[in-house]
């Protein structure tokens, strides 16, 4: 990400922990900010939920409902990985020692506040009806997924029981660069847990993830390996690109069946944001492509396709047909 020439937004970035003009583009493409290091994002599919035009893959296959959905993260800046197949592309680092991080208690209420304030505008637009707009100004879910890796925030716990005890939702998904962390979860468990599965071996996950840590290989393996602990739905994702990791289905299968997740999702790179400019638009599979490496790992493992999603180019996979 360089520095843009020319600004055109007048905000208060004094508190966000990055370089200004950065703050100012993710600004520009429709972060919020959050106290120092969190922030939240209106998804595509919220808002097309909200106008009643499509709504969010995880809609149909867990029955969640995209206009209440909060996405968002407590460690928006900060990653292990800088991962070729990411649409955040901001040349992530990791925090400075002795960081001091801002307490679930403000990051569960501004990201409440920045979302309401976000989807304000859409209450006057004729294409959303008034009840759905209400729903969705009392959001029932969080989506921890927004940008950077979360299991980062060290008081993620506490912050997963804290949006619980709401009565709402939770949906993790992170990089497995933190198995101790993942560790203590295992108490303070996520409604859905997701764990990205970039790569189906070693030689083709630096490729791949570009890690900025040692050992993220096996870091991930070890958090795959703590999978079967948690009593939540558990997901393993695979986002693919036919030019980097879209190989070896059998080696992909053999680590899920280790594993043992509730679910897999086999999904498409997207050629859009950030991804764009270190994967050309050719590595984005077709939605009959990743059926046909699904069916691969069906063929290679005891996981059945049960649903999927055309638009989103994303396939369901599991051993039970029930949530």
């Amino acid at each position: 990400m360089k520095p843009p020439k020319k600004f055109s937004c007048q905000i208060d970035l004094s508190k966000v922990a990055l370089p200004e003009w950065k703050a100012k583009r993710m600004y520009l493409q429709g972060y919020r900010f959050v106290g120092k290091h969190s922030a939240i994002k209106i998804c595509e599919w919220t808002k097309k939920a909200l106008r009643g035009e499509n709504f969010c893959f995880k809609q149909k296959f867990y029955g969640i409902q995209s206009h209440r959905c909060v996405q968002m993260s407590p460690a928006a800046f900060f990653c292990d990985f800088n991962c070729l197949h990411c649409w955040r592309s901001l040349n992530f680092t990791l925090p400075p020692k002795n960081f001091k991080w801002d307490s679930p208690e403000f990051i569960y209420k501004e990201s409440i506040n920045a979302f309401k304030k976000a989807i304000a505008g859409f209450k006057g637009n004729p294409k959303v009806k008034k009840e759905i707009f209400f729903e969705a100004d009392s959001p029932n879910l969080f989506a921890i997924s927004l940008s950077g890796e979360p299991t980062i925030y060290p008081r993620l716990p506490e912050f997963i029981d804290l949006i619980k005890s709401k009565n709402k939702k939770v949906f993790l998904v992170t990089n497995g660069a933190h198995p101790d962390m993942i560790k203590k979860l295992i108490n303070h468990e996520p409604t859905f847990f997701y764990l990205t599965l970039p790569a189906p071996n070693k030689e083709i996950f630096q490729k791949e993830c570009c890690p900025i840590i040692k050992d993220g290989w096996k870091k991930l393996n070890a958090s795959l390996s703590l999978l079967k602990k948690f009593s939540c739905n558990t997901v393993i994702r695979l986002t693919l690109s036919k030019s980097s990791n879209m190989l070896f289905p059998e080696q992909y299968a053999k680590i899920i069946e280790k594993s043992n997740p509730k679910f897999v999702e086999v999904k498409a790179y997207m050629a859009v944001g950030g991804a764009r400019t270190k994967m050309p638009y050719s590595s984005m599979p077709s939605h009959d492509e990743i059926i046909a490496f699904a069916k691969e790992i069906e063929k290679n493992s005891s996981y059945k396709i049960i649903n999927e999603k055309q638009d989103s180019r994303v396939v369901l996979l599991s051993k039970s047909k029930q949530l």
